[in-house]
């Protein structure tokens, strides 16, 4: 490869976020689906979105590795990875991997519907499957751009650090799909709902700030995550929709879209703070400080937000809370504006705020280990 080339953004990098972004416009989508119109065909919109970031991501790391292996120049193998006697950037074994599990995961969803109709929980098995797939597209995107973006200088490396970040919200939009049954507004007075974005997210957020070394990462990642749930939020009660499946307790006329996105860009600015002064700290000290201020800082601020996304102010477009499912009753805990409890006892929600302030410096930890581990990555 020469400089030159190396020095512009590569068209499988653009196929990689094209992919990325699909796959997360088709789950909103699907999700979206399922609230409002049930479960009538496998060949809706949302699927097809969903389904095109395996295809897409397969086919062009599939491609990249085949080009690679069988070039004529020795040069192009370089900044290749051999696998199995073929040779590519590691990150398009990756995406190629989890295209094929996708793709895999199709026919294994349609028959899961067919037999055992409307799904329960998110995670029923086709669904892992399809979510292992899109994990891996994800994060062979990420590798992918890590690969190039470190042999890089200057503009060429700024313009694939904004890219990285970019897809790294989009990994972070994606956990925080596969666990929303316990993230919604209902929970937010419960610390199981803290436990839980405390194992998502700091991970996150403390692998792209040392992958990247820029001072406002984590900002940056839950800016892109906030405008793409809000743009969600927006742009899909537009859409017409009429229920197909049973039982109907509520008149739907429109895509029911999911909730307000948390309130993480209070802590994510704190931790690009805190991590620019504790760089030369033991990493379980450092990992420890920013656990306990992220999860501090997020309950701190999110517990009176979810007041108000009860309240009549918030039932609107806007904020959305006007927004419910089909087949949710009257008696609903949702449709009444209530909190759940997920703790009866005092003692078992400290208890439970006690172990989420464990994962996050847990997760944080691992975070920093593989954004270290990241920004070796050459190949």
């Amino acid at each position: 490869m020469t400089e030159r080339n190396e020095s512009t953004t590569p068209w499988y990098v653009w196929c990689a976020v094209v992919a990325v972004t699909s796959a997360m416009v088709g789950m909103h989508w699907d999700i979206a689906w399922h609230r409002s119109v049930g479960r009538d065909s496998f060949w809706t919109p949302a699927h097809m979105a969903i389904y095109l970031a395996g295809v897409l991501g397969g086919l062009s790391c599939g491609y990249l590795i085949l080009s690679t292996t069988f070039a004529k120049d020795a040069s192009a193998r370089a900044a290749a990875v051999k696998i199995w006697g073929f040779y590519g950037p590691l990150g398009a074994f990756i995406c190629a991997w989890g295209g094929v599990a996708m793709i895999t995961s199709a026919p294994f969803d349609d028959w899961w519907h067919n037999a055992y109709g409307l799904d329960v929980k998110v995670l029923s098995p086709p669904h892992v499957v399809l979510g292992v797939g899109i994990i891996a597209i994800e994060f062979g995107a990420l590798i992918l751009i890590l690969g190039r973006m470190n042999r890089m200088k200057d503009g060429a490396r700024d313009r694939l650090n904004w890219i990285f970040l970019y897809v790294a919200a989009m990994i972070l939009v994606c956990l925080l799909i596969l666990i929303f049954e316990y993230n919604l507004r209902i929970y937010m007075h419960g610390a199981r709902f803290y436990r839980v974005v405390s194992i998502a997210v700091p991970i996150v957020l403390a692998a792209v700030s040392r992958a990247t070394g820029r001072r406002w990462a984590c900002t940056m990642v839950i800016s892109f995550y906030s405008v793409f749930i809000l743009l969600m939020l927006w742009i899909l009660p537009l859409a017409p929709a009429e229920t197909k499946l049973g039982p109907v307790y509520r008149h739907v006329t429109t895509l029911i879209p999911g909730e307000f996105p948390l309130l993480l860009i209070v802590p994510a600015i704190l931790l690009d703070l805190l991590f620019d002064r504790t760089k030369s700290w033991n990493k379980w000290l450092q990992s420890a400080i920013a656990g306990a201020t992220f999860l501090g800082v997020f309950a701190a601020v999110q517990w009176p937000f979810a007041n108000f996304l009860m309240s009549p102010a918030a039932r609107n477009w806007f904020f959305g809370s006007i927004y419910f499912d089909y087949n949710l009753p009257p008696t609903s805990y949702y449709v009444r504006y209530l909190f759940l409890p997920t703790e009866e006892t005092a003692s078992k929600f400290w208890r439970e705020m006690g172990l989420a302030a464990i994962w996050a410096t847990v997760m944080m930890r691992i975070g920093m280990a593989a954004g270290d581990w990241m920004r070796g990555i050459r190949r």
